[in-house]
C-alpha cells in the first residue's frame, strides 16, 4: 500500500484553513479539480471524476452506460465483492466468469458466459495483475458490449503502454487504504466519452441539477445520489499522485529481482502475466493446494494463499449467492429475463487456481536487499521441506 505521511498532513492544512471543504464549495475547483486535471494528463484520458470510493465509481459507470434491470454483467469469480455488487446496485445481475492463471478473467470463459441479455463486462486488474485487454476488447466489440475496467487494485499499472482503466469504455479506481494511491477511502471514474462522463457526473451528485454545468453533452437532467468526494481528499490525492510512478518503479525492480530468484526453484512456478515487461504483481503457483498452504504457513510475512483471502473468493459472497437484496420488491434477480443460479462449484477452475496459488508482496517500502533476502529464504525453506518429506517417505 502507498504510504501516507508529513506531505499529506501539510497539504490538508491550507484546505482546513480556507473552510472550503465541499466538492463545489470553491469557485476555483480547489484541490479536487487540480487532481482530476493532473490525473487525466498523466493517464492520457479526457475526463476524470473523483468519487467517494471505487465502488461508487463502478456503480456510476454502470448507470452512466445505461445498464439496468434485465441486463447481465460479466464479472470475475476472484475480486473484491464490490465488483459483483455494483451491477445489482444498478438493477442488473452479475454473471461469474472463471479466472485463469494470471488471476484475471479468462477470455475463453467470457465467450461461454455471454447470453442475449449480456450488456457489459467488468474485467478486474486484480492485485496489480493486468487483464488480457486485447482479447477482452475484441470480444466486447464483436458482441457490442460495454467494458468497464475495474482498476481499483492496479492504479497506475500499464498494459502494453496504456494505463489500466483507460482501455475500456469507462475505468474505475480506488484510493482505499490498501491501494496504490492511498487516502483512506476514495475513488475515481475516467472515460474518453463525454456523454458517459456527463451522466456519471449527474449521477454522482444529487444536486447536479443546480450546479450550472454547461458541458453535459446535451444530456437531460438525471436524478442521482451522493458519491461526491471532498477537498480534503483532493489535497491528499495531489500528494499521492506524485508518489505513484516512483512507487510502481520500485515495485517493478523488486518484481524482477524476486522472480529471478523464485524461478530457480522447482517447487513452485512464477505465475504468468498478461504484460510481463511491465509486471508489478507477483504470485507463485504450486502443484497442490497443500503445498501452497504450507508455503504460506512458512512465510507469514508478505505471503498468503489466495484461497484463504475469503472476501475475494466468490464462494463467500453470501448475499449475492443467496440473491438477497435490501427489499424483495427491489431485488434485481426478479427483473431478470431468465433464472440465474449460483452454486459453490460453478467456477471450479478458479477455485483450483486460488487454492494452489500464493501472492507475494513486493515490499516496495522496504530495501531491495531485504526483499531479495526473503525470496532466497523462501526458496531454501521449500527445498528443505521437500527434502524432509522425501526422507520420511
Amino acid at each position: 500500500m502507498a504510504r501516507v505521511g508529513l506531505r499529506e498532513w501539510l497539504a490538508i492544512g491550507p484546505v482546513l484553513a480556507s473552510g472550503k471543504l465541499a466538492r463545489y464549495g470553491d469557485d476555483t475547483g480547489g484541490p479536487l479539480l487540480r487532481f482530476e486535471t493532473d490525473f487525466c494528463a498523466k493517464f492520457n484520458v479526457q475526463h476524470g471524476l473523483t468519487m467517494s470510493s471505487g465502488t461508487a465509481a463502478l456503480i456510476a459507470a454502470l448507470v452512466a452506460a445505461g445498464i439496468g434491470p434485465g441486463d447481465e454483467v460479466l464479472v470475475p469469480a476472484y475480486t473484491w465483492i464490490a465488483t459483483a455488487a455494483a451491477p445489482l446496485a444498478a438493477g442488473a445481475v452479475p454473471i461469474l466468469v472463471e479466472i485463469d492463471q494470471t488471476l484475471t478473467m479468462d477470455p475463453t470463459d467470457i465467450v461461454r458466459k455471454i447470453t442475449p441479455n449480456t450488456r457489459a463486462i467488468i474485467p478486474v486488474h486484480m492485485a496489480n495483475m493486468v487483464c488480457d485487454m486485447d482479447s477482452i476488447m475484441r470480444i466486447a466489440r464483436e458482441h457490442r458490449l460495454i467494458v468497464i475496467e475495474d482498476a481499483c487494485q492496479a492504479v497506475g499499472l500499464t498494459y502494453k503502454g496504456r494505463r489500466a482503466g483507460t482501455i475500456g469504455d469507462v475505468g474505475a479506481y480506488s484510493f482505499n487504504q490498501f491501494k496504490n494511491i492511498n487516502i483512506g477511502e476514495g475513488g475515481a471514474l475516467v472515460t474518453d466519452d463525454p456523454r458517459l462522463f456527463a451522466r456519471a457526473r449527474m449521477y454522482h451528485d444529487i444536486g447536479s441539477l443546480f450546479r450550472g454545468h454547461l458541458d453535459n453533452a446535451n444530456e437531460p437532467p438525471m436524478l442521482g445520489i451522493n458519491f461526491k468526494a471532498n477537498q480534503i481528499q483532493g489535497a491528499m490525492l495531489n500528494v499521492q499522485l506524485k508518489k505513484l510512478d516512483p512507487m510502481i518503479s520500485r515495485m517493478r525492480k523488486r518484481y524482477d529481482a524476486m522472480t529471478e530468484i523464485l524461478a530457480k526453484s522447482d517447487m513452485m512456478r512464477v505465475g504468468p502475466h498478461n504484460d510481463p515487461t511491465n509486471a508489478a504483481g507477483l504470485h507463485v503457483i504450486f502443484e497442490t493446494a497443500e503445498a501452497a498452504g504450507a508455503f504460506a504457513a512458512e512465510n507469514k510475512r508478505g505471503v498468503y494463499r489466495l484461497y484463504d483471502s475469503s472476501r475475494h473468493v466468490y464462494t463467500n459472497w453470501a448475499p449475492i449467492l443467496q440473491q438477497r437484496s435490501g427489499h424483495p420488491a427491489m431485488n434485481p434477480f426478479n427483473w431478470s429475463d431468465r433464472k440465474i443460479e449460483y452454486t459453490p462449484d460453478m467456477c471450479a477452475q478458479s477455485l483450483d487456481i486460488l487454492k494452489r496459488t500464493c501472492r507475494i508482496s513486493l515490499g516496495e517500502n522496504y530495501p531491495l536487499a531485504l526483499v531479495t533476502y526473503l525470496a532466497r529464504r523462501m526458496v531454501r525453506q521449500r527445498s528443505s521441506a521437500t527434502d524432509e518429506l522425501s526422507y520420511v517417505t
